[in-house]
């Protein structure tokens, strides 16, 4: 991988975390609790290695393939819900005809 393309997965990784802290800074703010901010930033911090190791596996061929089956299993459960959506039309729409 370039120096560029790291750095700049670095950055925004970097950039993912001090949403999360400002985020929680926010919020233990407004509630004035001192362990929330601590919380917060812990979980900051942890956002930022969690992005930095999945940008260096994104490039890996199994992690790859299991986005695919992630995408695929997310097709199925949208056409699930769909037909399901589509069945309770046709049922109300049936239950309207006979006047009910």
């Amino acid at each position: 991988m370039s120096q560029g393309k790291s750095s700049k997965k670095k950055v925004a990784a970097k950039n993912f975390g001090d949403m999360f802290k400002s985020f929680g800074s926010t919020i233990s703010e407004i509630f004035d609790d001192p362990k929330l901010k601590e919380k917060t930033k812990e979980l900051g911090e942890s956002v930022v290695e969690a992005a930095e190791t999945f940008g260096r596996r994104f490039k890996d061929e199994d992690v790859r393939a299991k986005f695919v089956d992630i995408g695929k299993a997310a097709q199925d459960f949208g056409k699930s819900v769909v037909d399901c959506f589509r069945d309770e039309k046709v049922k109300e729409a049936g239950e309207d005809e006979e006047g009910t």
